[in-house]
């Protein structure tokens, strides 16, 4: 990767940016309208929860592919097209009139944001210094943790006085903004080698990460025990065992896994996934709770979610800066922890709960949330230099979009299975079932608040590990 000297680094990443927004948004956009989708197409929860999943797992079969078109396309032309394909995935979703047509939609959707995401951390890592890098991801921070927590609440206002449609109709001229402002200011950060395509590598990769997310998905619906379930996610488990082995013996492999040689970079990609996986869990259930639990009007539900919105968007503007300053341990503990705080508070709603107990327990979590992902982020990149480190970032982006994936589909399993252990029925049974979901978001709160004691804000030898055999006067004049 060649790095870029720029006056003005972030006019580069405008675009991205915009397009990154609209991504992340449209991630949980939706979950507001779940409960009107189910009536209106006819389908049940299990089936509806796909316009996530579906959506999830597109991002997470094209994320392992991006750092490989980045070596046969220039990041210009990739975003381009991404946004171009976002614009066609968003004019058939608002077209829809039937399930399967919106799944399409959406999931055209996904390979725009799968190509996206990455393309945002590998410019980012180009142009950025590594001292600047932390207030640089704050930034990104913003867009990745506040998008998903406005799109409620745009999307609410959007159903109280229009059709679902129109959420997709909105996405349009955004990424037509994006679109021009990528054509104007747009630069290619790294070289068009065109290595060898290995196409074993690319199903592998497809069958992996597309064979767990459909199982989990299916769960939602038919249960952890059915045939289908078990034989996806073998299907899943296998074809990602065979697809490590075989990218750790390729030279030039499609994801090059010895990124994971680097502590720093393992701790800090664990800890990106457990967060989101609390986000995506909590977002998916809690707009629903207020519609079906607290019986809340939808348009009113959009306003109950923008505290906690506005809340993420002023911590992930700041999580960067406050890396830069104090670093990782402390920042991803104490985000954790208020994680675990806001999780236990919703365990304990009930169908009477005072809105302002529920808003509150939401806006702990959107300040524990980005309080450790963007500092997660920096930390676990920041350990790779060279070549690996456009590919750390693709496997950064791929893990957390699946377990975002994963996150959904099994939140959506416990949301039913806790509904049929209860003895009520109506708004008191779901209630019951959404405790169920809100346990596992508290499990992951808890987990990464035991996994953020492995960070360390000591530097940590950061080379290439391909190179270091390559160069080994190198590596050691490094070190």
């Amino acid at each position: 990767m060649q790095k870029q000297s720029q006056s003005n680094p972030t006019l580069i990443m405008i675009g991205l940016l915009l397009g990154g927004f609209v991504g992340m948004f449209s991630e949980t956009a939706l979950n507001i309208a779940l409960p009107q989708l189910e009536q209106q197409l006819h389908v049940n929860t299990g089936t509806i929860q796909w316009l996530v999943t579906g959506y999830l797992l597109m991002v997470g079969i094209v994320l392992p592919l991006s750092s490989m078109l980045t070596k046969h396309f220039t990041t210009r032309q990739l975003l381009i097209f991404a946004l171009a394909d976002f614009m066609v995935g968003a004019a058939v979703s608002a077209m829809a009139s039937t399930f399967a047509v919106l799944l399409v939609g959406r999931m055209i959707q996904g390979i725009a944001t799968g190509l996206i995401l990455p393309l945002i951390f590998t410019v980012l890592l180009a142009i950025y210094p590594p001292q600047k890098r932390g207030s640089a991801m704050g930034l990104v921070g913003l867009v990745i943790m506040f998008a998903p927590a406005l799109g409620p609440t745009i999307a609410g206002l959007i159903l109280g006085t229009l059709s679902w449609h129109w959420i997709f109709w909105l996405f349009i001229p955004l990424l037509a903004i994006a679109l021009i402002i990528t054509l104007i200011f747009m630069q290619n950060v790294s070289d068009v080698t065109k290595p060898k395509i290995d196409i074993l590598s690319i199903i592998l990769s497809s069958f992996g990460f597309g064979g767990l997310v459909v199982g989990a998905s299916l769960a939602g619906d038919r249960g952890w025990g059915n045939p289908i379930v078990l034989l996806a996610l073998a299907i899943g488990i296998v074809a990602l065992y065979v697809y490590a082995r075989r990218q750790l013996k390729l030279a030039t492999p499609i994801l090059n896994l010895r990124a994971f040689s680097f502590k720093k970079f393992s701790v800090g990609t664990i800890l990106v996934m457990v967060d989101f996986g609390i986000i995506m869990s909590s977002m998916y259930l809690l707009p629903m709770y207020w519609q079906k639990g607290l019986v809340v009007p939808v348009a009113l539900t959009g306003v109950l979610m923008l505290p906690g919105g506005i809340v993420n968007a002023i911590v992930s503007a700041t999580a960067g800066r406050l890396f830069d300053n104090y670093g990782a341990k402390y920042l991803t503990r104490l985000g954790f922890a208020l994680s675990f705080v806001g999780a236990a508070m919703l365990i304990f709603t009930t169908t009477h709960s005072a809105y302002w107990y529920v808003i509150l327990a939401h806006v702990i979590i959107m300040i524990g949330a980005p309080l450790a992902m963007s500092p997660a982020q920096t930390y676990g990149l920041n350990a790779l230099r060279g070549p690996v480190a456009a590919d750390g970032s693709t496997i950064l982006n791929t893990l957390q979009q699946i377990l975002g994936a994963l996150a959904t589909a099994i939140a959506t399993s416990l949301l039913g299975i806790g509904q049929h252990a209860s003895h009520a029925t109506g708004a008191t049974a779901f209630v019951h079932g959404t405790h169920y979901g809100f346990w596992f978001t508290l499990a992951l709160a808890i987990l990464g608040f035991c996994l953020s004691f492995l960070v360390s804000n000591q530097p940590e030898k950061s080379i290439d590990p391909l190179a270091e055999k390559r160069h080994p006067e190198r590596a050691a004049a490094e070190h």
